[in-house]
């Protein structure tokens, strides 16, 4: 098992992936046991020879999509502390040992490479990306009330005990907000890392669609909040359904009905009644699956316990040889 494995997910970065990698090595050189691992995801350029000769060990993620190789390096790779980190140089290398410490020495889960409390919103020359990063950090803030500065970082830190719980779901760039919320609902501890960013050399070019990708993060947010906050989410439902038949109800059912003793809308009366009752459902059905939620995430506290087992399992065996 590595003391530390240094992961960078790469399609396309041949300009900077070289120097990625020499500035990892330079910066881990007093950690030992550090391998620094370069997923290649289907690229077209010298991006596998570029890591190659800068002493990567190189392997290959054939299924596009940055969750996908985050789900490949996470099931292969072995380690007691591991660092993510971008192959495109906008993140200082330096930063590594000190987010490696956190875990090591205080058994941080997940350390975030914050960026929007330094140099971001100067470096970065894309407005609209400025914008989708805040709009990201302040959804989940508001519906999962937590203290992560920054969502949609590639730079982070992990326990061995968070990579091989994470059931990555994700296939693309939504991953970052994904692991973000799992960590976060199941009380792993999290620690902000304040990092300097700086923008892409000229000539290398995001592989992230502001558009596209940014409504398939804020579409992950909302499905994210129903799955684990479903008493929530159906109750919100619930009160506008109920809010919406009460609106209907008495200015058109009620009052005449206290005047003339009379129905004169019969359909809204029965509108009002299916819209009452779908409340009702919606409620209930929060209710039943917030149950089944706390029931998976008493069996997900069982399953790392037996992966903190495993884990002390492989120490023990790697200190007798």
């Amino acid at each position: 098992m590595n003391k530390l494995a240094i992961l960078i997910p790469c399609y396309n970065e041949e300009m900077t992936i070289k120097k990625v990698v020499k500035d990892c090595k330079k910066s881990t050189i007093d950690i030992p046991r550090t391998k620094i691992y370069v997923y290649d995801n289907n690229s077209s350029d010298n991006t596998v020879s570029e890591a190659q000769d800068a002493g990567a060990i190189v392997r290959h993620e054939y299924q596009q999509g940055k969750g996908n190789v985050i789900r490949r390096m996470f099931r292969e790779v072995e380690a007691e502390c591991y660092i993510m980190i971008d192959g495109d140089d906008t993140y200082p290398t330096d930063a590594i040992p000190e987010m490696a410490a956190k875990v090591f020495d205080h058994h941080v889960d997940m350390v975030v490479g914050d960026r929007l409390s330094s140099s971001y919103f100067e470096e970065n020359k894309r407005p609209f990306h400025n914008l989708g990063n805040v709009i990201v950090r302040k959804s989940i803030n508001f519906f999962f009330k937590n203290d992560i500065k920054d969502i949609m970082t590639g730079y982070r830190a992990f326990s061995y005990q968070f990579v091989k719980s994470y059931p990555v779901l994700s296939r693309g760039f939504e991953i970052e907000t994904e692991m973000s919320i799992l960590a976060i609902e199941n009380n792993m501890l999290i620690e902000n890392q304040v990092i300097d960013y700086r923008d892409r050399p000229d000539g290398s070019e995001s592989k992230l669609n502001t558009y596209s990708d940014g409504f398939k993060v804020l579409r992950r947010i909302f499905t994210l909040f129903r799955n684990y906050r479903p008493l929530q989410f159906y109750s919100i439902i619930s009160v506008l359904l109920i809010l919406f038949a009460t609106v209907l109800f008495f200015p058109n059912v009620w009052i005449p009905y206290i005047q003339t003793g009379l129905v004169d809308k019969m359909p809204t009366l029965v509108v009002c009644g299916f819209l009452l009752l779908t409340g009702i459902i919606s409620y209930s059905s929060g209710m039943i699956l917030d149950s089944i939620v706390q029931k998976e995430q008493r069996e997900f506290e069982f399953r790392l316990e037996i992966i903190q087992q495993q884990f002390k399992r492989q120490l023990q065996e790697q200190s007798n040889d």
